[in-house]
């Protein structure tokens, strides 16, 4: 898919009259009072007088938040201007989000109202909390504009805008958004797409056609035997040729000398039945973007890819698999020996997820082994647990090197910088009470009969059972389990709600870090 054009934009492209380069609506994007706000940018008198005049004909703009509202304006590029205002975001618990929704909203308004080059404006509130305010707004703006493979590939999808300029955008921050947007793309494409569509081998193909000659190596195992939890949760779908799984590693290897390792499992669930714990009452509906962690992963590669920043090695494994009933289905109280060696108790076929990432995370930990400087983390959308106790945010469970590295801590404040904030906790000993082996035949347990949402750190204990399975626990690798299921899609709407490429700019600002 192509995104709009990004351009860096100074104030004198609101009056620009070139028909090649001018834009063709203004879009400021600003907190309450939203006329006081919009003048400390460099917008000129008429227009900044029509804000003026249009926040005293409606007291709801001075206020704000409200949908955007389309004025006309002579001399304006386009002649048009669409105001987003916020909440004056003073208050304690605001957060970036606000200016990423606004701009989103905004652009779509804009587009609607029949613009393809829109000029974004944005004023940033005080503090260091918005200190990414642009960037984040540019992000929003940009995501607006993506559509639904398969509308795309039936020719349905709407016409979007061409470019997006950004006033007082530079062009090395450009260079970095439009980066970050590649991989969001490629992620909500992979998490968005149908489940048939994006069948395992299929999500393969296009992370190869994706990555075509960005430096980026490609390698798809169809024998997935070396798997064997991966290959049980499969095993139903082995009768159907298409849905047969695959295992999609991602190397992004910087010249020069490496400092750093991040290694990235990604859950690919491409279709969650519960197996033979068949989910029931219309659960299934939306089991298609079960594969959102590796959307995000492989998105998060290509970002990487096109940011090409030294020193640091990332390394992406995809596990694409169908959870299918039929016949041959794995099924509660089967032991499977992990990757790793650790003999697992089936206890739910309905959290398959972790079995995936289980065997994913040994062979992360064996890349691991003498890398330089390694973090491992796993994205998933695991539970439905982590909405219940978190609602729309990012879940995430560290082990103790993780902590003590500071790795944790970073995400965390980066990822309110960038809209995409996060929740924080650490592993306890019910956690692992939890999966303790209940027999000498077995040495963790996957899961409880319950669903999620219905145990207590239903979120959470899923980390001791990684930590066991992949045979991490003890060992000196910072370990982040990364929960993304109540942030995979806008309003929590896995059916219907677009795909939002969390938290995929936090990870690309680390990445920057890490390589300092």
């Amino acid at each position: 898919m192509a995104t709009p054009l990004l351009r860096c934009a100074a104030p004198t492209a609101l009056t620009d009259t070139d028909p090649t380069t001018r834009f063709d609506a203004l879009i400021v994007v600003a907190p309450a009072p939203i006329a006081r706000s919009a003048a400390k940018l460099p917008l000129g008198e008429a227009i900044l007088a029509a804000i003026t005049a249009a926040a005293v004909t409606d007291a709801s703009l001075a206020r704000g938040p409200r949908p955007a509202v389309v004025l006309a304006v002579p001399g304006a590029p386009g002649g048009r201007v669409i105001l987003a205002p916020t909440a004056a975001l003073t208050d304690d618990v605001d957060d970036a989000r606000a200016i990423a929704e606004a701009a989103s909203a905004a652009m779509t308004r804009a587009v609607d109202a029949g613009a393809v080059a829109p000029l974004l404006a944005v004023v940033a509130p005080e503090g260091a909390r918005f200190a990414r305010a642009l960037e984040v707004a540019t992000l929003g703006a940009l995501g607006s504009q993506w559509f639904p493979l398969e509308g795309r590939e039936a020719g349905k999808a709407p016409a979007g805008a061409k470019c997006l300029g950004v006033l007082g955008l530079d062009e090395a921050r450009a260079r970095e958004l439009a980066a970050i947007e590649l991989g969001r793309v490629l992620c909500r494409d992979i998490t968005g797409t149908e489940p048939e569509r994006m069948a395992p081998l299929r999500a393969a193909a296009l992370c190869e056609e994706a990555f075509a000659g960005t430096g980026v190596t490609v390698t798809v195992e169809r024998d997935v035997a070396a798997y064997p939890l991966l290959a049980a949760v499969a095993r139903a779908s082995m009768q159907v040729e298409r849905h047969k799984p695959c295992v999609v590693t991602l190397d992004y290897r910087p010249r020069g000398e490496i400092t750093r390792t991040i290694i990235v499992c990604g859950k690919g669930v491409t279709y969650d039945t519960g197996g033979a714990d068949l989910k029931t009452d219309g659960h299934m509906a939306g089991m298609s973007r079960d594969k959102g962690g590796a959307g995000a992963a492989a998105g998060f590669l290509r970002t990487a890819a096109a940011l090409q920043i030294p020193g640091v090695r990332v390394i992406a494994l995809l596990g694409m698999v169908r959870n299918s009933i039929g016949e041959d289905a794995f099924v509660s109280d089967e032991i499977i020996r992990s990757r790793a060696g650790q003999r697992v108790r089936i206890g739910n076929t309905d959290a398959e997820g972790r079995l995936v990432l289980a065997d994913l995370l040994a062979r992360g930990k064996e890349i691991a082994e003498g890398a330089p400087g390694p973090l491992l983390m796993s994205l998933a959308t695991l539970t439905g647990h982590v909405y219940r106790a978190y609602g729309p945010y990012t879940g995430a469970v560290s082990n103790a090197p993780a902590r003590a590295g500071g790795h944790v801590d970073a995400l965390d404040a980066l990822g309110e910088l960038w809209a995409e904030p996060w929740e924080k906790s650490r592993p306890r000993r019910e956690d692992y009470t939890m999966v303790a082996p209940r027999s000498s035949a077995e040495d963790v347990v996957s899961a409880n009969r319950l669903a999620s949402v219905n145990t207590a750190r239903g979120h959470q204990y899923p980390f001791a059972f990684l930590d066991i399975a992949a045979g991490l626990r003890g060992g000196a690798l910072p370990f982040i389990h990364v929960d993304i299921a109540g942030t995979v899609a806008e309003g929590a709407d896995w059916q219907f709600g677009k795909p939002t490429g969390v938290p995929i700019a936090t990870l690309a600002a680390y990445l920057a870090r890490a390589a300092r």
